[in-house]
């Protein structure tokens, strides 16, 4: 671990950045040029001592969770995270995976959605990072780990909870479109993928998903109308726009009601009561 280059890239790339580059709003008039420090850790979800430690290298080798964390925070491009990650002492990571990576250019405008719930998600359906109201939507699914990360996956592994999120005459659909999505993210990456992986994990564990997957249908249906269902405040009708890398690797998808509806007047409501949650976990 190289602390003084690590400390040095830390600060010139949090000096590099504006409020307004990563959807925080400008506050009092600042003495430094850049985001303050407690902003950044903030972003990656890390305490300001932790990360103050990192840049004035005295503290200890960070995680390559942490990293990843760092890197969606500080707008890295893939060349810069790979060399945060050697700095730290790690390897850089495997770009097929990109479990923690999130294209700059996506991020900049989920920044920008404050009123509608919206996400970023790989190929396997896997939340890489959420909006505020995503998370009032859908709950944090960005923090958990492993396949449990991936949509499609809890859809089949774990289907007594996952589906409560939507009403029943609509999941037949829904597993289709889940399998069929799989089916193309395999065509594209290959059988040696992590797609292969999934394949296999829930081949062992579904039969819904094997009978599924022999129909060998093919899609990435992002553009949808559909019918969500949250606990507390009943269904929410939207309709889901998607927006793709250059590469097609990541999406964000962004979930929208129609002017002056019903649903989004419950959609008003899930952001109070989801700002009001995680005011009561701060706290």
């Amino acid at each position: 671990m190289d602390r003084d280059a690590l400390a040095d890239f830390l600060l010139r790339h949090r000096q590099a950045l504006r409020p307004g580059d990563v959807g925080l709003p400008p506050g009092a008039r600042r003495r430094a040029p850049g985001l303050r420090r407690e902003e950044v850790a903030q972003l990656a979800v890390m305490s300001t001592d932790y990360y103050t430690r990192l840049e004035q290298r005295r503290g200890p080798q960070p995680s390559t969770q942490m990293l990843g964390s760092l890197a969606r925070a500080l707008r890295l491009t893939p060349d810069e995270r790979d060399y945060l990650y050697r700095v730290a002492g790690h390897s850089a990571p495997d770009r097929a995976a990109r479990e923690d990576y999130v294209a700059p250019g996506l991020l900049r405008v989920l920044d920008r959605i404050t009123d509608s719930p919206a996400l970023v998600l790989d190929g396997l359906g896997r939340t890489l990072v959420q909006n505020d109201l995503a998370r009032a939507l859908f709950g944090p699914v960005e923090s958990l780990a492993g396949w449990e990360r991936s949509a499609i996956y809890r859809w089949f592994a774990s289907p007594g909870t996952e589906r409560l999120l939507y009403p029943e005459d609509d999941r037949d659909r829904q597993s289709r479109a889940q399998v069929a999505s799989l089916r193309a993210t395999l065509g594209a990456e290959g059988p040696r993928s992590r797609a292969a992986e999934l394949v296999r994990e829930l081949s062992a564990r579904s039969a819904e998903f094997v009978a599924l997957w022999e129909a060998h249908e093919v899609s990435r249906r992002f553009e949808d109308h559909k019918v969500l269902i949250h606990p507390r405040v009943g269904a929410i009708e939207v309709d889901c726009q998607a927006l793709f890398t250059e590469d097609g690797s990541q999406t964000l998808l962004v979930l929208t009601a129609a002017p002056r509806s019903e649903a989004e007047s419950r959609l008003r409501l899930l952001a109070v009561l989801g700002t009001q949650q995680f005011a009561a976990q701060d706290g």
